[in-house]
């Protein structure tokens, strides 16, 4: 594996991945000055880079994915520390591959909290790309999933997290006191046809709304009917 700043000879410079990363570090810098070091952003970007291009079946929008993971990173390690308030409930979906269940918790809590709850998703090894049928589904539903890629588990979107929900990934969440640690044994979507990946969300919505009533008291019908069953 070649270096995230090597390229072929002759590629004009304003194409490597190297330049278009430091436009990321540039621009991120900027965005959390006062609240992390330039290094560290700098360190957070070429990390992220490196972690999405060892199961990344293509390179090409690489850096726009490593920088916006970096921007997750960032603002997660500055809520840890304090530096940026919190508006909402702040919840990290964690599986295995981060390409089924913990994106398809992750679109519902996102789609049925109307944005009173910060989510985010992530995997203990991550697949190249989220599963074709899960999207699939997720359209079905009128759930999103364009913005949507699988993410490693870091340490920093644990520790910004209030409630982390684990779903088949065993122990790789590490433990901090102060959050609520809840595991869902729902099934795993991988390899099945969509009727059974329907069902696993529709398993996973009645787990969302059951959190979402905890989190959110106030708002309305949220244990009333699965609007996304519905139009399965």
């Amino acid at each position: 594996m070649t270096s995230p700043t090597s390229h072929p000879a002759g590629l004009p410079g304003l194409l490597t991945p190297e330049s278009a990363l430091q436009r990321g570090v540039e621009h991120l810098t900027i965005t959390f000055t006062g609240m992390v070091s330039a290094e560290t952003v700098e360190r957070l970007v070429f990390e992220s880079y490196t972690a999405l291009r060892r199961t990344a079946k293509v390179n090409a929008h690489l850096p726009v994915l490593a920088a916006r993971f970096a921007h997750e990173r960032l603002t997660a390690l500055a809520q840890a520390k304090g530096l940026v308030p919190k508006d909402a409930p702040e919840v990290l979906f964690v599986c295995v591959h981060n390409a089924g269940r913990s994106q398809l918790a992750a679109a519902l809590m996102t789609e049925l909290s109307g944005g009173r709850v910060h989510v985010r998703s992530a995997g203990s090894q991550p697949a190249p790309q989220i599963d074709p049928n899960v999207v699939e589904v997720m359209a079905a539903t009128g759930l999103s999933a364009s913005d949507a890629f699988p993410k490693p588990l870091t340490d920093d979107v644990v520790q910004a997290a209030d409630v982390v929900i684990t779903m088949g990934c065993g122990d790789a969440c590490p433990i901090y006191p102060g959050k609520q640690y809840q595991d869902w044994n729902v099934g795993d979507p991988y390899g099945q046809d969509i009727e059974v990946v329907s069902k696993i969300c529709d398993e996973i919505e009645v787990h969302v709304r059951q959190l979402l009533a905890e989190l959110v008291p106030d708002l309305a019908d949220l244990t009333a009917g699965t609007a996304t069953s519905e139009e399965h």
